[in-house]
């Protein structure tokens, strides 16, 4: 069995969570952060300073920490696309680029183990997510294993 990903918080994970928050909370007087972003922006410097591409998902001061998983929920949770070939015995999924391994123990993994497996597939940008389908996965809800009526048009949903 495929051991799950390390659990490491990318770079550009915490850069997405600052962008995020500075949407949600702008700076009242275009000096001051709000305390999310200035948490966060904490461990990004010392990334950048250290030249470190990941930190450490258990290592992250408290408040960083929460600051980053309020991102992570407003995150699809799973990239599949109710188009699993794993179920037909591919060693990776075709739909959504994941392995057996991962497929099956998704939901036991932490949030910084499902992004390195979301930065993964992306970077390979081999499943058919990324291309073929790629406007299923924008239809996508993040659900895993989502029913695959959920990917209909809406007209085709309203006829019976």
């Amino acid at each position: 069995m495929l051991a799950a990903p390390m659990a490491g918080i990318h770079i550009t994970d915490i850069e997405s969570a600052i962008n995020w928050w500075r949407e949600r909370k702008p700076s009242p007087d275009g000096l001051r952060a709000c305390d999310e972003v200035r948490a966060l922006a904490e461990v990004y410097g010392l990334m950048v300073y250290y030249h470190e591409a990941e930190c450490d998902e258990q290592g992250m001061p408290p408040a960083a920490r929460q600051a980053w998983l309020d991102w992570y929920a407003s995150t699809p949770d799973a990239p599949c696309i109710a188009i699993c070939s794993t179920s037909q015995g591919d060693a990776e999924c075709k739909g959504c680029g994941r392995s057996f391994e991962e497929v099956q123990h998704w939901q036991a993994y932490s949030p910084a183990q499902k992004r390195a497996v979301w930065r993964r597939i992306t970077m390979e940008a081999r499943a058919w997510r990324f291309n073929r389908y790629a406007e299923r996965a924008r239809l996508a809800s993040g659900a895993d294993h989502p029913s695959p009526d959920s990917f209909a048009p809406a007209a085709q949903k309203a006829t019976p």
